[in-house]
Formats: structure tokens, sequence, C-alpha cells
């Protein structure tokens, strides 16, 4: 599943607990609302079949081997400014994410896969490091030592204005936290983008 069930959330960080405050016919409704769903249909069959599950809520993450065209705000960025481009930012760019490194990802799901059949989540997966999207723009253009300025445009409806995980779950069940910080992980981003050519590609 994903931190998408939590909506626009109004409890910060957010933990398993809380319910999401979710727009039902809003025009990003359609992604939150499916994972939802899943969730359900997934602990309905659970309750009914005693069907094994894992379910956990995974935050952003990044890391090397993005596809440079899939729209996410990180490879967004770091090919704008490996090609000089601006980089877009919505509104103001104060809205916030919590950006986990692929490599603490996996070893997350690792752990939790390895669980037993009692535990099925839903369990946070996410860095607890709060960053701006304006924050993450400067540190892309740093990073990479590119000429890019940002480009602001309007702030889509229902754009989520904080995304922040409590990982407590995660770390009393599965013993687990993310280790990479923001600025390493996003180098060694940049590093992969510019070995592979996929800024060049567009």
């Amino acid at each position: 599943s994903t931190s998408e069930v939590y909506g626009d959330p109004e409890v910060h960080p957010q933990t398993e607990e809380y319910v999401g405050s979710v727009n039902p016919i809003g025009p990003r409704a359609c992604y939150d609302e499916g994972k939802r769903c899943a969730e359900t249909l997934f602990f309905d069959y659970r309750r009914q079949h005693d069907l094994a599950i894992k379910v956990v809520r995974i935050f952003n993450t990044y890391g090397p081997r993005m596809q440079h065209d899939d729209g996410r705000v990180v490879s967004n960025f770091v090919v704008s400014a490996l090609t000089g481009q601006p980089l877009s930012v919505y509104g103001e760019g104060q809205q916030t994410r919590s950006f986990c490194y692929v490599d603490d990802l996996v070893e997350g799901l690792v752990r939790m896969m390895e669980t037993d059949h009692a535990v099925t989540g839903p369990i946070n997966l996410g860095n607890p490091q709060e960053v701006t999207v304006a924050e993450l723009a400067r540190l892309t253009i740093e990073l990479t030592k590119s000429s890019s300025t940002v480009a602001r445009h309007p702030l889509p409806p229902d754009d989520p204005r904080r995304r922040q995980p409590d990982i407590s779950k995660a770390q009393e069940v599965l013993g687990w936290k993310p280790e990479i910080d923001l600025a390493s992980g996003l180098q060694r981003t940049i590093d992969w983008f510019e070995r592979a050519g996929s800024a060049s590609a567009t």
C-alpha cells in the first residue's frame, strides 16, 4: 500500500491507526481510494479465509534506476537540474514529503516478509525526516552544481500539505529504520542518472 491512504493528513506524523483525510471525489481520489480499497479487500480475505497477508504503507521512495520521465518529484528535479532546465515547484514549495532511499525501503520489505503469519500490518515504511519541496529543489541544484532556476506553478487541488511517517511500529516489530540521509541518497541518485545518461535521453 502507500502513504496515499492518509490523503491530506491532519495528524503529524501519521501512525498506522490514523484513518486519513481523503476527498473521495477529488482529482487525485482514484489513487488514494484505490489503495484504501485494496487494503480493505486484503483484510476481508484475511478475516474470511485466513489468507496470509503483509501490508506496508510505503512513503515517498527514490534512488537509482528511477525512470527519468516517471513524474516523481525526485526524478523530475534531477533530470531538470542535469539538463539546465527550471525545476517546477508547485505553490510556494512549503508542502513537505519524507523521502526514503530505495535500499532502506527494500530492507524494510524483506524484514516484513520474514515475519510470522500473525504479523499482517499495516506498517509504515518511510523516512521520518520531513523536507519541503523547496528545500529538495535547492539541494538538488546544489548537488548537481546546476545553473537551473526554480519555476513556480499553481498548487494542484488536494495536493497533500504534509506527509511524514511515524515508524515506531516498524522499529518495534521489524527492528527497522532508514539509515541513508537525504543528501547521501540524492547524491547516489544523481550519480546514477549521470552514468546512465537518462537525463540526456530527454
